[in-house]
């Protein structure tokens, strides 16, 4: 507990008084060392015969931050699934590694292609009958825009108690389907079945592929990943507060370089804890968080690796602060800084960073003289 007033060494009635400097370990190293003074009732005096000079500093205000590393995986990201859908036999299929393409083919069945679109919804039934609405009529839709075809006037309704929402199937949806079917060189009948297209959720990369040529379409035909490459963390859920959305860190790969990166997820479910049987313990609760490269060309040539992040954990802004060394441990509690004149004034120590100790109290102010250890 801080002490405002002042305190003097008395000059007549004398008591031991012991001032010894904190040694203190911070996030950025602080040098330590003691020293102490004491007179006993009755001990003569003698004046030095050279003034002692001491080493002072001024109180400044400034920010304090610390930081903090943890090791991370960088990677394609979580694998997913691929189950295909509809009916035949697996003809051809992709090499790890391949990219799944907007509009263009990614396996075969029965020696015709499946073609890529991006979504959020499969292609469930046959879109075949004008007047069909639904999301996967959006799915369609947006892909052709975005490959170009004019698909006429589309309307894109909020679902109500008694129909879908989505978009629906037009005369013009379909004549546009048709024409891009022509361009691909499949049969243009003006309609979709499943199994003629899969929906991802965006640009992706073949991880591996688990079915062969000759498999039933449908199970499973791969996995894959994300194209763009992030890095994956596991940070305790008590510190995961120092991380969010948007925030930059540092990432240092095995070279030793160091660049950029943002944090792009901080997951919002806990994993691991405590379990009510004490057999099933898991670990100490943890939360996942993604940092993604913020230039793609900084990690070209690694596919994965072991990495470290660093990052901000606590950050003062506009504080009152001394080095370290200036700090006083009073014998009987708490903390104080010495003046030039030898009063002391007392203090609270908030945060310790890079040698520097933040300091508060009544008798502090900025630019005010005290004492610090060479």
């Amino acid at each position: 507990m801080a002490r405002t007033a002042e305190h003097r060494l008395p000059r007549r009635r004398r008591r031991r008084l012991t001032v010894a400097l904190a040694v203190l370990l911070t996030a950025g190293g602080a040098g330590g060392a003691t020293a102490a003074w004491s007179t006993r009732q009755g001990s003569p005096q003698t004046a030095p015969e050279h003034p002692v000079k001491l080493d002072t500093v001024k109180v400044t205000r400034t920010d304090l931050s610390t930081d903090r590393t943890l090791p991370g995986t960088l990677g394609y990201g979580p694998l997913r699934t691929l189950k295909g859908t509809g009916t035949g036999v697996l003809t051809e299929l992709p090499s790890p590694g391949a990219k799944a393409v907007r509009g263009k083919p990614l396996y075969r069945v029965n020696d015709r292609p499946v073609t890529v679109f991006f979504g959020d919804t499969p292609f469930f039934r046959a879109l075949d009958k004008p007047g069909l609405r639904g999301r996967d009529v959006t799915v369609l839709a947006d892909n052709l825009r975005a490959l170009g075809y004019d698909i006429g006037h589309t309307v894109n309704r909020a679902p109500t108690r008694f129909a879908p929402g989505g978009t629906e199937f037009t005369p013009e949806l379909s004549a546009a389907l048709k024409r891009w079917q022509s361009d691909t060189g499949q049969e243009a009948t003006g309609t979709l079945t499943p199994g003629r297209a899969l929906v991802l959720p965006g640009p992706a990369r073949v991880n591996t592929v688990t079915a062969t040529p000759g498999d039933p379409v449908e199970g499973e035909v791969l996995t894959y990943t994300t194209t763009a490459k992030s890095v994956a963390l596991t940070v305790d859920a008590a510190g995961v507060g120092a991380l969010r959305t948007g925030q930059s860190v540092t990432i240092t790969l095995p070279d030793s370089r160091e660049v950029p990166g943002t944090v792009t997820a901080v997951a919002r479910a806990v994993q691991g804890g405590s379990a009510d049987d004490q057999s099933a313990q898991t670990g100490p609760p943890t939360v996942a968080v993604t940092v993604t490269p913020r230039h793609a060309g900084d990690v070209k040539g690694l596919d994965s690796a072991s990495v470290q992040v660093r990052f901000t954990a606590t950050d003062r802004k506009g504080v009152l602060a001394v080095p370290v060394t200036a700090l006083l441990a009073l014998s009987e509690g708490g903390y104080a800084l010495q003046r030039p004149d030898s009063s002391l004034v007392a203090v609270e120590t908030g945060m310790f960073a890079d040698g520097m100790v933040e300091v508060s109290g009544a008798g502090v102010s900025e630019g005010m003289t005290v004492v610090t250890a060479s």
